[in-house]
């Protein structure tokens, strides 16, 4: 268990730092494009595609992020009103779907990513795979840290039992 805790952090550190770069990227084409378009009277074709795939990134990294932070959206008044062992137990079940389903997506964003890998991108001339590539990682980064928490909610309720 604490391999995969040392190995979570620092892709917790990795995605923390690709999202600050990609939103920094973010802030500085947007506004060069609002000013290419509306005072200069030409918008670069590139910076629609390069704020759109970082957004896409952004989004992927940054909802891995939140999760290891525990910022996620969630009703708790349920949990409160339960005995504290049948909470621990009923958040253990949510967590083994949420690991069936970023299983699912995964598998599908990794799909995604091979069957764009020949198209190209109109402006930048990548392959779309790239951009696809933030579906799978994102997924894999967010079972990866659902999967510390499951098995630090199993620790806790095997510690109760005792």
């Amino acid at each position: 268990m604490d391999g995969l805790n040392r190995f979570n952090a620092l892709l917790f550190q990795t995605a923390e730092q690709a999202v600050i770069l990609f939103m920094g990227i973010i802030a500085l084409v947007i506004p060069y494009e609002v000013f290419g378009r509306y005072v200069l009277g030409d918008m670069p074709m590139w910076s629609g595609e390069v704020a759109t795939y970082s957004l896409v990134w952004v989004s992927m990294l940054g909802g891995a992020v939140g999760l290891r932070k525990g910022v996620q959206v969630g009703v708790d008044i349920a949990y409160a009103k339960l005995p504290a062992h049948w909470a621990a137990q009923i958040r253990l079940v949510g967590a083994l779907f949420m690991l069936l389903f970023l299983s699912v997506m995964i598998t599908v964003g990794l799909q995604q990513t091979v069957d764009n890998w020949r198209q190209i991108s109109p402006a930048l001339g990548l392959p779309m795979a790239l951009p696809y590539l933030a579906l799978p990682v994102g997924f894999c980064l967010m079972w990866l840290f659902t999967l510390e928490q499951t098995l630090a909610g199993l620790a806790g309720l095997k510690r109760g039992r005792r």
